[in-house]
């Protein structure tokens, strides 16, 4: 498989390209193409996140828990946080992003799994989505496709190097296919990876640039999941409204449907 330096290479380089495209083409703003090639060419180390330890998981930890916090400061200041506030707030999103996703992986991944596979990159794009706060949406949107490209190109790379063409015959590794995936052997993985885009995506439909962007009200969740799960045990669409009203008796349960 391709190592370290010919991944963040790629993905520096396509950063610069799509960076400089947007910039040139789209009239997108100097800054905002910078900080998305960056995105980008971070990404490219995202999916070996699920490797056990070495280079790519040490600096990708490290970027990430510093880049993150810097980037909701936005997010931290609608919040109406104060400085201190914000200040606490980023030093437990460093040590939470740093040690606690990092033993995460650890524990929970295996090196190829599903992390590496096309959902996987939809959930980073979709998490930067919500990370890089603007009124703009489709300064949200650039950045988010630039950390989808950068997780794309590391997939891409994986398998090309699955392909052995030294030789006088071309040999295909035992890896093809392990990366750009939809899907592996393994029901509880699929349910997992599947699970976290579905979240995002709930997420992301309930921030309300997306729906300033679509002319509709806010998703929200908390209502919705309540509704499907009250939709599930048998109780009427009537009595959720009911809950929500201000004069709601809150020892009252809705009636079962008969």
């Amino acid at each position: 498989m391709a190592d370290f330096k010919t991944h963040i290479t790629t993905s520096t380089i396509l950063g610069g390209v799509y960076g400089g495209i947007a910039y040139l083409g789209f009239d997108m703003a100097p800054q905002d193409c910078l900080i998305a090639a960056g995105l980008c060419s971070y990404a490219g180390m995202l999916p070996d996140l699920d490797s056990s330890s070495g280079v790519p998981v040490r600096e990708t930890l490290c970027f990430l828990s510093a880049v993150v916090p810097m980037l909701m400061v936005r997010r931290f200041a609608d919040m109406n946080m104060t400085p201190e506030t914000m200040v606490l707030t980023a030093g437990l999103l460093y040590v939470g992003i740093r040690f606690g996703l990092g033993e995460i992986f650890k524990r929970y991944t295996v090196h190829r799994g599903m992390w590496h596979s096309i959902p996987a990159a939809m959930i980073a794009g979709g998490v930067a989505f919500l990370v890089c706060v603007s009124q703009d949406f489709s300064v949200r949107i650039f950045k988010s496709w630039a950390v989808v490209l950068g997780f794309l190109s590391h997939l891409i790379l994986d398998e090309l190097y699955s392909v052995d063409l030294g030789g006088k015959v071309v040999r295909v590794k035992k890896s093809f296919g392990t990366a750009m995936k939809f899907y592996r052997n393994n029901w509880w993985a699929n349910v997992s990876c599947y699970g976290k885009l579905i979240l995002v995506g709930l997420l992301v439909a309930s921030d309300p640039t997306v729906a300033a962007k679509f002319d509709r009200q806010p998703l929200n969740i908390q209502f919705v999941a309540r509704d499907w799960i009250w939709e599930q045990l048998g109780y009427s669409d009537s009595d959720a409204s009911n809950d929500d009203t201000d004069d709601a008796n809150p020892n009252d349960s809705p009636t079962m449907l008969r």
